[in-house]
């Protein structure tokens, strides 16, 4: 049985990236729920597509049991986060990537995954795929030059572009 997905957005987010993994999942009859990192259902693609998303992450926070996985779809995350990293969707983020590398679940992005899952302190010692801008930034885990890396339950890529590279093993995992 297939398995089921929880997909955070931020605002605003990297439309292709994020259709990417939208497509794959519906083409592949992988359930998925999209989550907002916000107040609001409501978001916008870096491109200024407006969207309405499932719900919030705080209401996945406390509901990880429900999802097999978590991908973190990225946009403008790192200098949204560093103007508001006090707000509390932000630290509701943070605890529900927490809480699905502790129960064992799959944690999935791109770009600047690698950094956001570094902050949440999730992925300590694993191998990464990040943004090159971002590859110096990475202190916990090894960031490669790999276009993706797979470690564990962590799927990473550089960047909107690469995700494909991944996406193959992602379903795989997701179908069985």
């Amino acid at each position: 049985m297939a398995k089921r997905v929880a997909v955070l957005v931020v605002n605003p987010v990297n439309g292709f990236g994020l259709f990417q993994y939208l497509e794959a999942f519906y083409e592949n009859g992988i359930e998925f729920k999209t989550f907002a990192v916000s107040d609001s259902t409501h978001v916008a693609s870096n491109s200024g597509v407006r969207m309405g998303l499932d719900d919030v992450v705080a209401n996945l926070k406390g509901h990880e049991e429900e999802f097999d996985a978590v991908v973190f779809a990225c946009g403008d995350a790192i200098p949204k986060l560093n103007n508001h990293i006090d707000k509390s969707y932000y630290q509701d983020m943070f605890a529900v990537l927490k809480r699905f590398e502790k129960k064992g679940k799959m944690l999935i992005g791109h770009c600047a995954a690698a950094m956001i899952f570094q902050i949440a302190e999730v992925g300590i010692g694993k191998k990464v795929a990040v943004h090159p801008y971002g590859k110096s930034h990475i202190t916990k885990a090894v960031a490669t030059d790999e276009k993706s890396e797979i470690d564990g339950q962590f799927y990473t890529a550089q960047t909107e572009n690469t995700v494909w590279t991944m996406m193959p093993q992602i379903l795989e995992a997701l179908k069985g």
